[in-house]
């Protein structure tokens, strides 16, 4: 096990599946204890005790604001925070009903903003902290039936830059990795094969492994991006490029 971040905690919201159960093993092999949300208590539970003594497990909703306050209470010291809680439905502008729209921005963008608000009171007090949001490759790229999900990512991407000129200053480092096209069930779920055609238009060909975006997460928890905040890390095959 690597010592890195021993010492420190993290916490890894949406922690019990794709990105971020692969972040919390990541992050968690690299010495720090970690907390992981999640709305369903049975599958968060067995996340937990799958990834090890170091890995606690905390129901919670990130799209309800009293389970968002609750969550800081429970959180009493996070040195590491990981924003990766997210609804990505799909449906064409025309076809977006209001329901869907709501919760989108109130998971991805309305939740994590209080969360942050929440916690880096501690980190600044402590005078260091990194707080990283996963965000996605069509916050800046244009995919059809992606207007609501992709315009919730580039609220957290501008957030993730406003954070950073607010936050640096004591210490506290904000950034963001932007995954393309991953391979989570989530995903293929909502997305099915356009998740994989969206892979195979991308430079290098295929989409990516959950466990692929996590090193770029960790890397952003870590001191060796000391010197990186309010970056975009894009961990998504070339698609900014194409």
């Amino acid at each position: 096990m690597s010592t890195q971040l021993a010492g420190q905690t993290a916490l890894v919201t949406g922690g019990t599946a794709g990105i971020g159960l692969a972040c919390a093993r990541l992050l968690a092999g690299a010495g720090a204890a970690v907390l992981i949300t999640g709305r369903d208590r049975a599958r968060g539970e067995a996340a937990a005790a799958a990834l090890g003594a170091g890995v606690r497990f905390v129901r919670a909703d990130i799209a309800d604001l009293d389970s968002v306050a609750e969550l800081v209470a429970q959180s009493s010291r996070v040195d590491i925070l990981v924003n990766n809680a997210a609804s990505f439905p799909g449906a064409l502008t025309l076809e977006q009903d209001v329901a869907s729209f709501e919760s989108t921005f109130d998971t991805n963008v309305r939740g994590t903003y209080f969360l942050v608000a929440g916690l880096v009171p501690g980190m600044l007090a402590r005078g260091h902290g990194s707080i990283i949001n996963v965000t996605s490759m069509v916050a800046s790229k244009g995919v059809a039936g992606a207007s609501v999900y992709s315009a919730s990512k580039a609220a957290v991407e501008s957030l993730t830059r406003t954070w950073a000129a607010e936050f640096g200053p004591g210490g506290v480092r904000v950034n963001a990795v932007a995954p393309g096209p991953t391979n989570t069930e989530g995903v293929v779920a909502e997305w099915g094969d356009v998740n994989d055609e969206l892979g195979r238009a991308l430079p290098l060909g295929r989409t990516a492994e959950p466990a692929e975006i996590a090193e770029a997460v960790l890397f952003l928890a870590s001191s060796a991006s000391s010197f990186v905040t309010g970056a975009t890390l894009h961990a998504d095959g070339g698609g900014i490029a194409a």
